[in-house]
Formats: C-alpha cells, sequence, structure tokens
C-alpha cells in the first residue's frame, strides 16, 4: 500500500522553528520528486517547497525563501522540511505529496498525498 504520512506539526510561537518529516511506505521516494504543499483555511493549496528526485534541484515559494529548507534522506524513505522563522501567515494544513520535478512545485504534478500535518504559529 502506497503511503505518505507527514509528523512535525504543531503550535509555535512566531519567531520560532518546527521540522516536518514525510516518511513513505510501500513505494521508494527515490524515484520521485516530493513538494510540500500547504492549504490555509479559505485558501488554495499552495506549493511551499519540492525537491527533484535526480539531482537534489529545489523549488522554494518566495514567501519561504530563507526560512525554509526541503532535504531528503533516501536510506530512511524520507523527506523533512525545515520551518525556521515562522510567521503567523504561514499557519495552515501541511501536505508532503509524490510526483515529478519540473522546475516548481505544481500541485498538478503530485498525484500521491499524505493527509496533512496541522501548523499553527501564534503572534
Amino acid at each position: 500500500q502506497v503511503q505518505l504520512v507527514e509528523s512535525g506539526g504543531g503550535l509555535v510561537q512566531s519567531g520560532g522553528s518546527l521540522r516536518l518529516s514525510c516518511a513513505a511506505s510501500g513505494f521508494t521516494l527515490d524515484y520521485y520528486a516530493i513538494g510540500w504543499f500547504r492549504q490555509a483555511p479559505g485558501q488554495e493549496r499552495e506549493g511551499v517547497s519540492c525537491i527533484s528526485s535526480s539531482d537534489g534541484s529545489t523549488y522554494y515559494a518566495d514567501s519561504v525563501k530563507g526560512r525554509f529548507t526541503i532535504s531528503r534522506d533516501n536510506a530512511k524513505n524520507t523527506v523533512y522540511l525545515q520551518m525556521n522563522s515562522l510567521k503567523p501567515e504561514d499557519t495552515a494544513v501541511y501536505y508532503c505529496a509524490a510526483g515529478y520535478y519540473s522546475g516548481s512545485c505544481k500541485r498538478a504534478d503530485f498525484g500521491s498525498w499524505g493527509q496533512g500535518t496541522q501548523v499553527t504559529v501564534s503572534s
């Protein structure tokens, strides 16, 4: 059974940090690009950061550049999103997804999704 499971969300104060994990089971992450997306209430799901399967190329949305870092540990079949200097506007449900990398985080490029983890940043 192909499955992606996110963890690491929680409540943090503005300026704090969290590290999200996306663990895969039933398939090997090595062959897939992995994306982190987020969705705030009443808003569209947006791509936050994506990493390719081949050369480790990465994409970051402008809103998170310099604050978030995506990385992958293929030995652990896990992708991480390190989030620093968090802001209240980062509050959302964060999802990871597997797909292919086209230089950005387009939702249509990703077909297997996790259930999401809530991140809440208080001011």
